[in-house]
């Protein structure tokens, strides 16, 4: 199924909620400018232009944007919608205090320049917040690709993202409840770096 496709269904695939875990870090983003790729259907970018920072979701579909645009309408918020492959994206340098990649998960080919261009994007004490489904998912069937080259592993991360000093980076179980696109226990590495 293709994202257009997944999000032209009723409804919002993974909630409306924020992730979890970017609720808990959101604290260390500086005031600003935020870059939320994948941003989907809009409930993490919606949640940041409510504490008061500049949000610009990037997604592949429009269809996703479109919802992210309304529910930002129906939150009395503003955010920014671009609808542009990752895989050719331009993130300009340091013009980003925050960038957010939250269940972004993309063949490791176009994940690992997209990181790197990524740290390189960030202001210096900008910060990186990324959850994603670990390497470990695959037998959960709670929800993710079911490629192991899109699941990511800490190592690797690591690696990507050189050049930012890690506040938290941890694999762990955890019962994921995000809408019906995500729901029950799950294998997941969480980020949290700071450009120096």
């Amino acid at each position: 199924m293709n994202w257009d496709e997944r999000y032209s269904e009723p409804g919002f695939s993974y909630g409306i909620a924020p992730n979890e875990f970017l609720v808990s870090v959101v604290d260390r983003i500086p005031n600003g400018r935020i870059l939320s790729l994948a941003e989907g259907e809009g409930r993490n970018a919606v949640y940041l232009a409510s504490l008061g920072y500049q949000v610009t979701g990037v997604d592949g579909s429009e269809v996703g944007l479109r919802k992210a645009a309304k529910l930002a309408l129906e939150r009395g918020v503003t955010i920014t919608t671009i609808h542009a492959d990752l895989s050719t994206f331009e993130i300009e340098p340091e013009v980003w205090d925050g960038i957010v990649a939250i269940y972004c998960h993309l063949p490791s080919a176009i994940r690992i320049p997209l990181h790197q261009a990524a740290v390189r994007g960030l202001k210096p004490g900008g910060a990186f917040v990324l959850e994603a489904f670990s390497k470990d998912q695959l037998p959960y069937d709670t929800g993710g690709p079911k490629s192991l080259d899109m699941l990511m592993s800490l190592d690797d991360l690591k690696q990507e993202l050189a050049g930012l000093e890690f506040v938290h980076a941890v694999q762990m179980e955890r019962e994921v409840l995000e809408g019906r696109g995500h729901t029950g226990l799950a294998s997941v590495v969480q980020v949290l770096g700071i450009k120096p």
